[in-house]
């Protein structure tokens, strides 16, 4: 009989952001404070009334052979990248129920997985959109005809998750949460709760978003959601200054290998983090407006706390979801207060949207693999672009400004990454040193 409640521990990370086509790249950029923010070149993009976005560093087709990209959106692209990142950092370099090539060298050969043992949760908040409305102008212009037969399994929200899954041979379960902003940090903790609950020993989750595309810039733009600030892309996202005017969009994914920690055990895997548990809860407030108070992110960090081990005074980091906007950022400090008390006057919040922009469902994807990495490194990232610190966010928490800042080297030490979505969906992710 296979133990519930099992420790889960991160394995293996991979990413494709804006500011590098991996994890290591990503993580060198977020350190040293570099904006990934840049102008919209595109022709499409002169009469938008935003101009600018986080457009990825290293494109797919670089990456993916052309055959097998042009079979997959954009988005499903991003996680495949990330995914096989994290999956060969993992030490897994086969298919799961492959044969090993037969060399006598085990770790030249890598490790396999049970398929039957191995989940796959990536998630996306908008899903296949760019296929979704560049077949549409094809139907619309070319005919019926030209329309391509791989349109319905690219547009699918599940495509990313679908394709990740069979890349990895799982077969314990493939699943897409679909929380807007929220969703990548949601499909961590579902990933995280297949271990712990017996479903799977190893499971691949993560966040992926590719809507970099005429209809949602100008649809986020028109509802005053994103910032105009065409004339200085890299300052344009700026948590928690009192300037702040709105996100700026960004793209890519972020992936991890979670396993349980007997598994990982066994096979001699090198781990960066364990994963403690999630919190979540819900606003019941607004479609798209967050409770001003943070009484729902305060749930959701209270569901954390009462759901695991996770002791307050060992945590000494915050990803923050601090995407830019006015009403968001001070609520989510206002609750980190409401639930830590003075304990959170020695979180060091880290708002690293600063950089990346903001990847709706990719952002709990990637925000996880800086979490992880800065516990494994023990620094945290900068918020950039802070010039005047809003009173309200210096009140009520220590934002990282400036320079990354090491955390302290000895001891457990514990990080949350906080995502949030429009309908009011609140998820709360810990992770903590080995």
């Amino acid at each position: 009989m296979i133990p519930t409640n099992r420790t889960v521990v991160v394995t293996g990370i991979g990413a494709t952001t804006p500011l590098g086509g991996d994890a290591a790249s990503t993580w060198e950029g977020l350190v040293a404070g570099r904006s990934g923010v840049g102008p919209l070149e595109q022709d499409w993009a002169a009469d938008q009334a935003v101009r600018i976005a986080a457009q990825i560093a290293v494109e797919p087709g670089e990456v993916i052979p052309r055959p097998q990209a042009r079979r997959l959106d954009r988005s499903a692209q991003f996680a495949l990248i990330a995914a096989k990142e994290a999956w060969a950092d993992a030490g897994f370099t086969d298919k799961a129920g492959a044969q090993p090539a037969e060399t006598s060298d085990t770790a030249e050969r890598g490790a396999t997985v049970d398929p039957d043992r191995l989940g796959a949760v990536i998630a996306s908040g908008i899903g296949g959109v760019t296929t979704l409305l560049d077949q549409y102008d094809v139907l619309k212009e070319k005919g019926v005809r030209r329309v391509s037969p791989h349109t319905v399994p690219m547009l699918m929200p599940n495509g990313p998750s679908a394709n990740v899954g069979l890349y990895v041979g799982a077969r314990a379960g493939v699943h897409t949460p679909v929380s807007a902003c929220a969703s990548g940090a949601e499909a961590i903790g579902y990933a995280i709760e297949m271990i712990r609950t017996g479903r799977a020993d190893v499971v691949v989750a993560g966040g992926t978003e590719a809507a970099i595309h005429p209809l949602p810039i100008a649809a986020f733009g028109n509802m005053m959601a994103m910032s105009k600030n065409n004339d200085d892309p890299q300052g344009a996202s700026r948590p928690y200054d009192i300037g702040r005017d709105g996100f700026v969009l960004g793209e890519g994914a972020g992936v991890l290998v979670l396993e349980s920690a007997e598994h990982a055990a066994k096979r001699g895997a090198r781990v960066y983090a364990e994963a403690v548990g999630q919190g979540i809860s819900s606003d019941g407030h607004d479609i798209v407006q967050p409770e001003p108070e943070g009484r729902g992110i305060a749930a959701a960090l209270q569901h954390l706390l009462d759901s695991t081990d996770l002791n307050p005074a060992e945590i000494v980091h915050v990803n923050a979801h601090a995407t830019s906007t006015p009403a968001g950022d001070v609520a989510e400090l206002k609750a980190l207060r409401k639930v830590f008390g003075d304990d959170a006057d020695h979180f060091a919040v880290s708002g690293t949207k600063s950089m990346t922009g903001h990847l709706l469902g990719g952002a709990g994807g990637v925000e996880s693999v800086a979490t992880v990495l800065a516990l494994y490194h023990r620094i945290a990232p900068p918020t950039i672009n802070v010039e005047n610190l809003d009173p309200e966010a210096e009140a009520t928490a220590d934002i990282v400004r400036g320079e990354a800042r090491k955390l302290p080297v000895e001891g457990r030490i514990a990080a949350l990454n906080d995502s949030f979505g429009f309908g009011g969906h609140n998820v709360v992710l810990a992770f903590r040193t080995v």
